[in-house]
């Protein structure tokens, strides 16, 4: 949590390099919860929110030194589906940056005297869906129709004061373009952070093309990858800097690969804390994991950026 005195996101990213956390559902699934429906981490901002504050204090713990926030897959239409209204949907979405906000000033008080800062998840179109389509764009929308999903779930967000809106998992530079509308004027810096295939994003346009929509977005403070493969992060990192001059955000997955039919990850993990230098050399300033990415690696990570 920042204080009056501390610097701001942005200003310690010009600074330096910052440790992001990791997967907010494999510390929760770790931790004995069930994950096995549509609202995935977000039902716990409902039905177990004392889970997500210690998740978030794991992390702070650990090394990282900003969390973010259980909304990734919290919006108005999913929460409806379940019976939840829009007035209860926005005030569980304004508890998951107060969660986040409960772990940092627990973790100053258990003695971490670094600045902690608050992301605050605004996942894809697809993540509403639940079907696997976040990794594949082209949902048959048009950016004003997604600007208009996008739009009241940022402006609650923005409202409850995070630090800065994670605009996260985008796998289509259409979306990405709806969000940076949705999120102009709110008064709350964001970062922009695709999910990629090789040097395209998952609906197939090239990084160039994708990073140079967020070039002149004042809001915008970095610009990366999220949830892809570790293999896929260092040719991103170089397009994504080169393109926008802005720090870089990257957060991979393990290495393991997602079963969307069976919910379910396969494979092998390839995600090892000596890429994250290569990643720094790059251009990357915010550097973390995403999904099976835990609080030991993430540890790993500041200890070997020397931010722990």
């Amino acid at each position: 949590m920042t204080s009056d005195t501390s610097p701001s996101l942005a200003d310690a990213l010009a600074a330096g390099t910052v440790v992001l956390d990791g997967g907010m559902s494999n510390q929760l699934e770790s931790a004995g919860h069930d994950l096995s429906d549509e609202l995935w981490s977000a039902r716990l901002l409902a039905e177990r929110p004392e889970a997500v504050t210690e998740a978030h204090l794991a992390y702070y713990l650990a090394g990282a030194s900003v969390a973010i926030t259980a909304s990734y897959q919290a919006t108005f239409e999913g929460f409806d589906r379940r019976g939840i209204g829009r007035d209860e949907a926005a005030r569980l979405l304004a508890r998951s940056v107060e969660l986040a906000r409960d772990a940092a000033r627990q973790a100053h008080a258990a003695g971490v005297s670094r600045p902690l800062w608050v992301a605050a998840s605004v996942g894809p179109y697809g993540a509403m869906l639940a079907d696997g389509s976040e990794y594949r764009g082209r949902y048959g929308l048009s950016v004003a129709e997604l600007e208009r999903f996008h739009r009241p779930r940022t402006e609650v967000l923005a409202a409850a004061a995070p630090d800065v809106l994670a605009l996260e998992t985008v796998p289509d530079a259409d979306e990405a373009a709806a969000l940076l509308r949705a999120v102009r004027g709110l008064g709350v810096p964001a970062w922009l952070s695709y999910t990629v295939d090789g040097l395209r994003t998952r609906a197939g346009q090239p990084l160039e093309e994708a990073f140079g929509l967020a070039a002149d977005a004042d809001e915008v403070i970095a610009v990366g990858v999220n949830c892809c493969a570790p293999e896929d992060v260092r040719g991103a990192v170089e397009i994504a800097a080169r393109v926008t001059g802005k720090p870089v955000v990257v957060y991979p997955n393990s290495g393991e690969a997602w079963d969307a039919g069976a919910r379910a990850w396969r494979g092998r993990g390839t995600f090892g804390t000596e890429q994250v230098e290569a990643w720094r050399e790059a251009g990357a300033r915010l550097i973390g994991g995403c999904c099976r990415v835990g609080p030991e690696a993430i540890g790993s990570i500041a200890e070997a950026l020397g931010t722990a």
